[in-house]
């Protein structure tokens, strides 16, 4: 992932590096190389906020049940909250 995120921030892109979602051979050498990219100009992120951005928010409905399965299958904690909120959270 290192060199073509140094290539496009070369060529002048705005590049953003979602580190969740590749890695190096060990966590040793992964967390250096996202350290050499932010540096180098790489804004950092996550899957989950990638999501997100995408999402925009949860009054989206025509992305709401596609967006909400992937994080209650994926998102940890915050996945447990939507299930909870779906369940438990009745509108009056």
């Amino acid at each position: 992932m290192t060199f073509p995120v140094l290539s496009a921030l070369a060529a002048g892109y705005e590049v953003h590096v979602v580190g969740d979602a590749c890695g190096g051979l060990t966590p040793v050498s992964h967390d250096p190389a996202l350290r050499r990219m932010e540096v180098a100009g790489a804004k950092p992120t996550l899957w989950i906020q990638v999501l997100l951005e995408l999402q925009r928010d949860w009054t989206r409905h025509a992305t709401y049940d596609g967006a909400r399965a992937i994080v209650e299958a994926h998102g940890g904690g915050y996945g447990i909250g939507l299930v909870y909120a779906r369940d438990m959270i009745k509108p009056a």
